[in-house]
């Protein structure tokens, strides 16, 4: 490989040959775009093509393109391939911490240099506490070289955090393993280079004083000693306990060096008057205390201790499974410079892609390093019983990313998704779509997010992936639609209850799957995000219980989504409750029908049990704007049969979920036909009332028949039409009948 790697160098394997679309100027030599809105993509006369994958046509894709993977779709095989191995993937990997920084270059003489001049400065420290340098180049020099020592530990650590990132990523595609492996070799040794320079700035000694330090237990403190009277009686015992624990703490810091420990005496005397008599001698005391503790440490620290006896297995902690690439933080950023100068000074063996460490130390590091309070966990190296184990290379087939799974390939030639499949797109994928489209032989087809698909997988579950919601093709989704602009009358005329005349065509609107799409658009802001949330809206419509779409947060779904599922209108049920059971109005006692079914979300349907219901969108809600599995689920059906229910009186108590355009067409239909009963049992109306209108009316509504047949059962249809029968026969007898108000 030369030192300049390409998309095009790398092998393709089972994804040579696959068609991706293209987009170019009209010229043959043009460059190649994975996307349309490329700026590279000068040109308003744009040209489309499918062409098959290979060498020619990466070598023809622009910078840009290849550089952020284009040209796969989000979420598929190909896709996350090509992302995962572009030149902010793998290849950045490969080519970065191979050599020293051209901006940031030293040599290895100056590293040593930098080393040994911070190492004479923690000396002069240690003997003159009181004194700073007065010489300003040798301050400029220190700074120097503090500056240096923290860019090779930074170095040393970017390095094996890129290593550990390259490693990671070839586990999905093992083809390009042996082509990956001369780089791979070339950054290990730049990083045992970084180490080596790093373990320089690193007295053995004081690894070994500090953990001698931090494993002592704490001292006879002189509370009664006169000198420290000026602290006050009542404080004294706690101040020297502070003081112990930051001499402790600050063992730690290795760059420092006993001299910095020195200084902490001053902490004593913090919020003491200078001039206050006793003070001087308070702080004396606590320097002549904290010297006695640093000969206990040297004590302990005995020389034999000073040398490498035991062998311990550290194990660097990795990222948990699905976790996105983009979030991983390294491991080493988190632990202390103690810990740090641990395993730039006896670490041996390191195996950085497995996370195993070894580790021959002497034995008061070791046991530090055993000890709950250590940032590295490790265990002796003859033991393994419980050694933590590192979810990573597993050499299994299943969890190679291929064609089959994610990709449009023929259904039939589906490969079953495996646990994984679904980890490999959490991690390579972060923003693949929270909602698939799933079959199994069990479940036949359901939409299911994607935490649900992994709990189903660990228990066994079998089925392939169908779609997600960015593969339901745009014909079907529509344009998207400018927002409505409604003058307030206007809006509140299309609310049920708010005095709209129930033969507006408009009548009910806000309850309908139509005013849940204008919805979801209002409230989202940004082309791609408005595209992206009409497909999840689609594919969460087939859902049969909207509580199995919780994913929690933040994988669930957008709070604009579930404002197109759900509705906080309230339906007026007074067309089917029997006569003389609304307060408000005599009832109709018409058929539920479709509308029976109409389910509602509620936090809370139990009255025995304490806490009002409250609509999923309501704000009094414990979660945020969304159906979460501990919902109860009703049926319109059911919320006429009670009497009992507790609802908040702010939002209702539940949500409704949108009528479909059959309900919505029975909704309106039942609250014409309400209407015509009322006004001819009021007898009400004018003198130009015209009895033919309300009864061109009825035989329209004889007519009403839904969609599917099978929403509509005999005994309703036979009670619906009763009704209408008996409404023309009322309208033809009477002879004051008003038009529909």
């Amino acid at each position: 490989m030369g030192s300049e790697l390409t998309m095009a160098d790398v092998p393709l394997g089972p994804f040579a040959g696959s068609l991706i679309t293209v987009y170019s100027a009209k010229s043959k030599a043009a460059k190649l775009h994975g996307s349309r809105q490329c700026r590279q993509l000068r040109t308003s006369d744009v040209m489309t093509a499918k062409v098959s994958l290979d060498e020619a046509v990466l070598r023809r894709l622009c910078t840009r393109c290849a550089a952020r993977g284009a040209g796969g779709r989000p979420g598929t095989g190909l896709g996350m391939f090509l992302l995962a191995i572009g030149e902010t993937g793998l290849l950045c990997h490969l080519q970065s911490y191979r050599e020293p920084d051209e901006d940031e270059c030293w040599t290895d003489h100056e590293a040593r240099g930098a080393a040994e001049l911070l190492r004479v400065q923690q000396r002069l420290d240690g003997l003159d506490g009181e004194d700073e340098e007065d010489d300003a180049s040798l301050r400029k020099a220190r700074e120097e070289a503090e500056n240096l020592r923290g860019l090779i530990f930074s170095h040393w650590c970017g390095a094996r955090g890129s290593l550990l990132e390259a490693e990671a990523l070839l586990t999905y595609f093992p083809w390009v393993e042996e082509w990956a492996k001369p780089s791979l070799r070339i950054k290990a040794r730049y990083l045992e280079t970084l180490r080596a320079q790093a373990a320089r700035f690193v007295d053995r000694e004081e690894l070994v004083v500090a953990a001698a330090a931090m494993a002592l237990p704490m001292p006879e403190l002189p509370c009664a000693d006169p000198a420290f009277a000026v602290l006050g009686g009542s404080r004294v015992s706690s101040a020297l306990v502070r003081l112990w624990r930051r001499w402790q703490s600050t063992a730690a810091r290795i760059w420092e060096g006993p001299g910095a420990r020195a200084y902490l005496s001053c902490e004593i005397v913090r919020g003491i008057r200078s001039s206050q008599k006793g003070r001087g001698a308070a702080r004396a005391e606590a320097a002549r205390l904290i010297e006695s503790w640093e000969e206990l440490a040297r004590a302990a620290a005995a020389p034999l201790d000073r040398v490498p006896k035991r062998r311990l297995t550290g194990h660097v902690p990795h990222a948990s499974a699905g976790t996105p690439r983009h979030v991983v933080t390294d491991f080493l950023d988190g632990l202390d410079e103690w810990t740090l100068g641990v395993l730039v000074t006896w670490a041996v063996q390191p195996e950085w892609g497995s996370g195993v460490l070894t580790l021959e130390v002497p034995d008061l590091v070791a046991e530090r390093l055993l000890g709950p309070a250590s940032g590295l966990p490790c265990s002796p190296a003859d033991w393994t019983a419980d050694s933590p184990k590192h979810e990573g290379r597993t050499g299994s087939e299943p969890g190679r990313l291929r064609p089959g799974v994610f990709d449009d390939t023929p259904v039939f030639d589906r490969c079953p998704v495996t646990l994984d499949h679904i980890r490999a797109l959490r991690t390579l994928a972060p923003t693949a779509d929270p909602l698939h489209l799933v079959f199994s032989a069990s479940g036949g087809a359901e939409v299911l997010p994607l935490s649900t698909l992994e709990r189903r997988l660990t228990k066994g579950w079998l089925g392939v992936l169908i779609a997600g919601a960015s593969d339901l093709p745009a014909s079907l989704i529509g344009p998207e639609e400018p927002e409505r602009n409604h003058d307030s009358e206007v809006r509140a005329t299309q609310l049920p209850g708010r005095g709209q005349d129930v033969h507006d065509p408009h009548f009910g609107e806000s309850l309908g799957l139509a005013e849940g799409r204008h919805r979801t658009l209002r409230q989202t802001y940004g082309t791609e995000a408005r595209q992206l949330n009409l497909r999840l809206l689609a594919l969460a419509r087939g859902a049969h219980d909207l509580r199995s779409l919780d994913a929690g947060r933040p994988s669930g779904l957008p709070t604009e989504v579930w404002h197109g599922l759900l509705t906080e209108d309230r339906l007026n049920l007074a067309p089917f409750r029997k006569p003389g059971s609304n307060r408000r109005g005599s009832g109709s006692a018409l058929p539920l029908g479709p509308l029976a079914a109409v389910q509602l979300y509620t936090t809370n349907a139990n009255p025995l049990i304490e806490g009002k219901g409250h609509s999923p969108l309501c704000r009094h809600a414990q979660h945020s704007a969304a159906v979460v599995r501990g919902d109860d689920l009703l049926a319109v059906a059911d919320l006429m049969a009670r009497t009992d229910s507790d609802w908040c009186s702010k939002c209702g108590g539940y949500a409704l979920r949108r009528l479909t355009d059959t309900q919505l067409s029975y909704y309106r239909a039942a609250h014409r036909l309400h209407d015509i009963k009322e006004q001819l049992d009021n007898q009400t109306g004018g003198p130009d009332a015209d009895p033919s209108g309300v009864i061109a009316c009825l035989d329209e509504l004889a007519t009403w028949q839904p969609v599917d047949d099978a929403e509509w059962c005999s005994s309703d249809s036979w009670q619906w039409q009763e009704t209408v029968r008996e409404l023309t026969r009322m309208a033809a007898r009477s002879h004051a009948v008003t038009r529909p108000s």
